[in-house]
């Protein structure tokens, strides 16, 4: 959804677009707190499905919501007093790339409980394992979105043209839109969970403190994780607005390929949690293994597409010569990122599946802080290797995490771990 967003605000302009991907950015960063209580309770639910307790995984459904609902007021508030501010470390004399992020953080902010909220209920939904219906989800809100976006954007059929303030509605109306596909479908019985109101209402200390503890690890990873890229956002940012902009177009690209990266990882999570918590030990070795292939032949496939059509790649996004330019310098170096970036995220899965969170948290932590923050900190201000620089920094610390991931899940202590 944000990804086609940014493709129709690149036709406006490249600050434009660099000031809603910086934007974007900081939703992501912010949105990850949530993981605390969707991490958390996708693994005690699996284990409690693969157990065949239906009713506590209900219950655990329903406290989490509740969770989200609370925290979405938190963030909207965040991200519309702290537009200004989080957005002013765009370096620019016209401005134009600042206040197009501003506008797009604070209008979104006016739907953040209903995005918060929906995103929060969707991913439980996705890590009980019941896919299918969190496709169908998320299909109809970038469906919706792909019609409202260009029509409130550019003043389609009639409508006025709103350019980034429409963006950010159409993005407020189809999350709506899809809220209520979700509620419907949850209160519906065709589902393997269901959301009680009472559970929703009424809080259970002792749950949320079980969400807290096995998804706070994964929190950490994943909040210290988006830090790092906004930060290195911003280095970005320091060096202009056209290394800005083309910083963003593969941002945007990678966070297109992530998803897969995720939907491999999402299953191999919910099939590790399912096969441990049933007691198949052997088989939950023998899926990660499989999983771990057929990704690893996917992203062969995906660095060739994406070294051998770079150009007309990035010029979906947007069609500044400099942008083009800069660009073509690290196509490359962005390319060979994506192998050990993909195989990892299998790996992360099956780790996370087994509950090994606080391995995954400390690894994260320590190649945010030595790679994203101090390295490419040198590569770009010591060395002058610029974005280039940037994105090589990005592939060893990729490299690096897949190994010592790697190295612990051969090790098998992940057998032995209990909730």
């Amino acid at each position: 959804m944000w990804t086609i967003e940014t493709i129709l605000i690149g036709q406006i302009s490249a600050a434009a677009f660099a000031g809603v991907g910086m934007a974007i950015q900081i939703l992501v960063v912010c949105m990850t707190v949530l993981l605390t209580f969707i991490v958390g309770a996708s693994l005690i639910l699996t284990r409690h499905l693969g157990a065949g307790n239906k009713w506590q995984a209900n219950h655990v459904l329903g406290q989490t919501v509740m969770m989200g609902m609370i925290l979405s007021f938190i963030l909207g508030l965040t991200w519309y007093f702290g537009a200004p501010w989080l957005l002013s470390l765009i370096r620019e004399a016209s401005g134009e790339a600042r206040n197009a992020g501003v506008t797009y953080l604070s209008t979104v902010a006016f739907f953040a409980p209903v995005i918060i909220t929906n995103f929060v209920a969707v991913g439980v939904i996705r890590g009980s394992g019941d896919t299918v219906h969190s496709m169908i989800i998320n299909l109809t809100i970038n469906s919706l979105n792909l019609l409202l976006a260009p029509t409130l954007i550019f003043g389609l059929f009639g409508a006025p043209r709103l350019e980034v303030f429409g963006a950010a509605i159409a993005v407020g109306i189809s999350h709506s839109f899809g809220a209520c596909i979700t509620t419907y479908l949850l209160r519906s019985r065709k589902m393997t969970l269901f959301l009680s109101f009472k559970e929703m209402t009424t809080p259970n200390w002792q749950t949320f403190k079980k969400l807290f503890s096995a998804g706070l690890p994964t929190t950490v990873e994943q909040l210290a994780w988006s830090i790092g890229l906004l930060v290195v956002s911003m280095y970005a940012a320091l060096l202009g607005v056209t290394t800005l902009a083309a910083h963003q177009v593969f941002l945007r690209i990678q966070a297109v390929l992530s998803m897969f990266y995720f939907g491999f990882g999402m299953a191999a999570m919910t099939l590790m949690g399912k096969n441990l918590g049933a007691e198949e030990k052997k088989l939950a070795q023998k899926t990660a293994e499989m999983t771990g292939w057929v990704v690893y032949v996917f992203v062969i496939i995906v660095v060739t597409l994406t070294i051998y059509f770079a150009k007309q790649i990035i010029t979906v996004f947007t069609d500044d010569p400099q942008v083009l330019k800069v660009g073509s310098t690290v196509v490359v170096a962005f390319a060979l990122t994506q192998v050990p970036k993909a195989v990892n995220g299998v790996v992360i899965g099956n780790l996370r599946g087994a509950g090994d969170l606080k391995w995954l948290m400390w690894t994260t932590v320590a190649g945010v802080i030595f790679f994203e923050v101090g390295c490419t900190w040198a590569s770009v201000f010591i060395f002058n290797l610029s974005l280039w620089g940037l994105w090589t920094v990005h592939m060893i610390d990729e490299t690096t995490r897949l190994i010592l991931n790697y190295w612990r899940f051969r090790g098998g202590k992940w057998k032995f771990i209990d909730f």
